[in-house]
């Protein structure tokens, strides 16, 4: 399979002030997957085989509710196309590095 791409933004239901705590874990949990990853204010963008990056979104939600969500909204956004799509062919020009 090739490269796709996946954004995902979660809303865990939590009081207002664990919030980042929660997203936290997620965004921790998503760096120790090994994927390419870039954390946005909105979302997290992640490049890998599709059935990776589902597998991540589902133990994202499972992470929410472990740290006390009673319920989890997720944002997803996928970008594939047989050949392959990367993060950097979308976003390189745009860098300011």
């Amino acid at each position: 399979m090739s490269l796709s791409n996946l954004s995902l933004q979660v809303l865990p239901v939590v009081p207002e002030e664990r919030i980042y705590d929660v997203v936290d874990k997620v965004i921790e949990y998503i760096k120790k997957s090994g994927v390419k990853y870039t954390v946005g204010p909105m979302e997290t963008t992640m490049e890998g085989e599709l059935d990776v990056l589902l597998d991540i979104v589902k133990e994202a939600n499972c992470i929410c509710i472990q740290e006390g969500a009673a319920r989890v909204v997720s944002i997803v956004k996928i970008d594939y196309k047989p050949e392959g799509v990367t993060m950097d062919e979308k976003i390189c020009k745009y860098r300011q590095d």
